[in-house]
């Protein structure tokens, strides 16, 4: 048995404290990870409160981690020591249910999550299943490659998923630390991209982010013009929103995808996906696979977070910051 040194809460909205577990040996399809960076994300919030009633007590959140590999098991020959590599959402899938065999290890029923029921990345370090372990390419950096792994996932995937097009125009509700990705993602995809904002004061930097056009939210008049313009709308909030107003922007056989949690229901009538033959569908992370095929897409294109970051044991400090909404546009713990 070996320790690692981690920062725990022992209650919902508890202060992290110091906090020391013992592992077992380590599994022959297992690496360990000596973390270097962790970012924090909102789910970590909600793990850290419970908001979804899934928590389990002392946790050790952080699933954005980055590190070099301080071990492989006996198993494992596509990682080496000393590589650089991230976990994200997940930290280990069956590999060989029907879902991981066709490549969406992601909606495996059996994927452990990183920070639910097992301990994450605000530690020295950290197990995980070497097929989630992601290396990291050469151009990215530790403290920008962290939030990758979640929030750049995040956005990165419903291009994918729902084939948006280099030809199509696209949407983004939500400019903070998923919407800024979302935008660089679908200026290098090569869509005509939109960002709508309640903060249009800061449209020279959201356009300097990817955004070609910028649309206050808050302008009912200006709304009403964009009825029929987008192929797809992309929301990163988790707040309700004046639904119809956005499936009305979207053009025929438009989509409306969410990847914001939100736990209120939509309110909209079927009438006004009818109309148009357009559709709402969500989006969560991904496969290793595509978060590898995102890295690279990152490397080849600049695409980075902007991030803050913290020493780990400033880690309170670091979510105080997250929640009050100062944050621009990720925070990352450092080691």
């Amino acid at each position: 048995m070996t320790g690692i040194n981690a920062w725990a809460a022992k209650k919902a909205g508890g202060k992290l404290e110091p906090f020391s577990y013992e592992v077992a040996e380590l599994a022959a399809d297992e690496v360990e990870i000596e973390v270097t960076s962790c970012g924090i994300c909102h789910s970590d919030l909600s793990i850290l409160n419970n908001d979804w009633g899934v928590t389990r007590y002392p946790v050790v959140p952080g699933h954005e981690v980055i590190g070099k590999i301080a071990a492989v098991g006996a198993s494992v020959i596509h990682l080496e020591v000393g590589q650089t590599v991230g976990i994200g959402w997940n930290v280990r899938s069956c590999l060989t249910c029907h879902q991981c065999m066709s490549g969406a290890h992601h909606h495996c029923a059996k994927t452990q999550a990183t920070i639910v029921g097992h301990h994450g990345g605000f530690a020295d370090r950290l197990r995980a299943q070497a097929a989630w372990a992601v290396p990291v390419p050469d151009g990215i950096s530790a403290e920008e490659a962290g939030p990758l792994f979640c929030g750049g996932i995040t956005v990165f995937s419903p291009i994918e998923e729902y084939d948006i097009k280099p030809t199509d125009r696209v949407g983004v509700i939500g400019i903070g630390g998923l919407g800024h990705l979302a935008l660089q993602f679908l200026r290098a995809w090569g869509c005509e991209t939109w960002a709508f904002t309640t903060s249009p004061d800061k449209s020279e930097e959201l356009k300097k982010l990817g955004a070609h056009h910028v649309a206050d939210t808050r302008d009912d008049a200006g709304l009403k013009a964009l009825r029929g313009k987008f192929d797809a709308i992309i929301s990163t909030v988790n707040v309700s929103l004046p639904w119809g107003r956005y499936i009305a922007a979207l053009a025929p056989e438009g989509k409306f995808i969410s990847v914001g949690a939100i736990t209120e229901p939509m309110d909209l009538p079927p009438q006004a996906l009818i109309s148009g033959q357009k559709s709402i569908g969500g989006s969560d992370i991904g496969p290793p696979a595509r978060v590898a095929r995102m890295l690279n897409f990152c490397a080849r294109h600049g695409i980075a977070p902007q991030v803050e970051t913290f020493p780990m044991d400033e880690v309170n400090e670091a979510i105080a910051h997250l929640e009050s909404g100062k944050a621009r546009y990720r925070v990352v713990l450092t080691r």
